[in-house]
């Protein structure tokens, strides 16, 4: 083949004929000097950019695989699944040496001891049958009933020190603030069978569903047209529903609720709801910094999977910078730890990350990057999402009054929520905190921050700066009014 054809005259003169030359495009192109898009080959379009893409929009993925519960009403009492109380801490001294004495408590946790029940407390030793201590092994106090004045619990020890070894009753030892007393069942004489009963009211938070729309109006002149790519209803349909599903999912994480009434024409005020994001209903947030280690990773498996509210899963969805200090994690030092690559339950082909405590699936979510939380994460238990919805979605059809179009839409009414306390916000932004909840940071070492205020810290190792009991993995709290450190006994820990 000659590598410049030479164009003949045909029939006619005009230039159409290259003997000698087979019919390829590449050949076309040479004799018509380029090909014009519109004039020999149509430029193809990427399908893959006009249909749903789930790893887009995970936190809607998830959302549409999560518990679905109808209701009623656009708004909605929304309860957390809260455990039961387990432990509270002293909030004064108890001088000892008598047989009953009354624990001092915060007013907030009066009512967790009641009458009959056994307390445990780790950090106090108790006491032989002798009266003689045995270090290590526990005191347990027995609630007889509650004090009147003060509505504290009067309590009697069952293994305390005695005024000689064959007295009959034990007294209550020293006891200090901050003691630990964990609450274990009741104990019951002889012939008792009535016990103070236990009334739990959950309290509920306010959540608002929130309409979404999106409408689609295709002129029948357009719709009749021959295109060149062929923007056929479908086609737009989808490129429509796709931005659609982009901005819920970003409402989804990051709107704010309320609601007011707007004018209607023809119809009168109306309500319009806005629903809140998951972001800001985290009740435990890590606000991080520094670089990512083995340690902290499987530091915030532990907090995830051993408090009381106990998920089966873990997925952190997380912005592109999180993720890139996470795969840039020195694992040298820990070879047991296994990482994997493998197509969850989603249907999303995510990072595992193998941890004693339980496998955290790591996925990226484009959505935080858009919303500038690329240095943050969010760990969520799968199973502990709720999906509340007061009119499925539906589409419609209709003709446009008086036009020669018809528009077609998507409607909903819905709202996430998040039930437990496991999940954790991951903030890397260094941003004033927007968590009502518990705040920490994490602590690699023995040295007490410069401004503790207002801060609560995980322990990465035991820190006796802070205080001599303080153990690696335990939170502690810097009390600004006593200018003191004391450990976190939250129901969050």
């Amino acid at each position: 083949m000659n590598e410049n054809p030479t164009i003949v005259k045909g029939s006619t003169g005009l230039e159409t004929q290259v003997p000698g030359t087979p019919a390829t495009v590449s050949a076309a192109a040479e004799v018509t000097g380029g090909i014009d898009a519109g004039n020999f080959i149509e430029s193809d379009i990427d399908a893959e950019l006009v249909k749903f893409n789930s790893d887009d929009t995970p936190l809607m993925n998830l959302m549409l695989q999560a518990r679905r519960v109808k209701v009623s009403s656009p708004e909605v009492d929304h309860y957390m699944i809260d455990e039961p109380r387990c432990s509270f801490v002293l909030s004064g001294e108890v001088a000892g040496g008598t047989m009953q004495a009354t624990l001092p408590i915060d007013g907030a946790d009066q009512n967790l001891p009641r009458p009959n029940t056994t307390l445990l407390l780790p950090e106090v030793d108790g006491y032989d049958e002798n009266g003689e201590p045995t270090p290590g092994r526990a005191l347990m106090l027995f609630v007889t009933g509650l004090d009147v004045a003060t509505n504290c619990p009067v309590v009697r020890a069952v293994n305390g020190p005695k005024s000689g070894p064959t007295s009959e009753f034990c007294n209550v030892p020293i006891l200090h603030k901050g003691d630990k007393c964990i609450i274990l069942s009741n104990s019951l004489h002889e012939t008792q069978k009535e016990v103070d009963p236990e009334l739990i009211v959950p309290q509920p938070t306010r959540i608002y569903l929130q309409k979404r729309g999106m409408n689609q109006v295709v002129s029948d002149y357009f719709d009749s047209q021959r295109k060149r790519i062929p923007f056929t209803k479908a086609v737009l349909a989808e490129q429509a529903i796709a931005n659609f599903k982009v901005r819920g999912n970003r409402t989804l994480w990051a709107g704010r609720p309320g609601k007011f009434k707007v004018n209607v024409p023809g119809m009168g005020l109306q309500h319009v709801y806005f629903t809140e994001g998951i972001r800001w209903q985290f009740k435990r947030e890590l606000q991080h910094q520094g670089r990512w280690t083995v340690e902290k990773i499987i530091a915030m498996a532990k907090m995830f999977f051993t408090g009381e509210d106990v998920p089966k899963t873990a997925i952190l969805l997380a912005g592109k910078n999180l993720l890139e200090q996470i795969q840039c994690v020195d694992y040298s030092r820990h070879p047991e730890i296994q990482i994997t690559t493998r197509r969850n339950s989603a249907g999303w082909t995510v990072t595992n990350f193998h941890t004693v405590f339980g496998d955290i699936e790591i996925k990226r979510e484009p959505t935080l990057d858009r919303l500038g939380w690329s240095n943050s994460g969010a760990l969520i238990g799968e199973n502990r999402l709720v999906h509340y919805v007061y009119s499925a979605e539906h589409s419609f059809s209709d003709r446009v009054e008086g036009q020669e179009a018809t528009r077609n839409g998507i409607l909903i009414w819905d709202a996430l929520a998040l039930k437990g306390s496991c999940h954790i916000w991951i903030d890397g932004e260094g941003h004033e905190s927007g968590s009502s909840g518990l705040v920490f940071k994490l602590l690699e070492e023995d040295k007490v921050p410069d401004q503790p205020a207002g801060n609560a810290y995980y322990l990465m190792q035991d820190t006796p700066s802070i205080n001599e009991q303080a153990r690696q993995g335990q939170i502690w709290v810097f009390d600004t009014d006593t200018e003191s450190w004391s450990r976190w006994n939250g129901e969050l820990q």
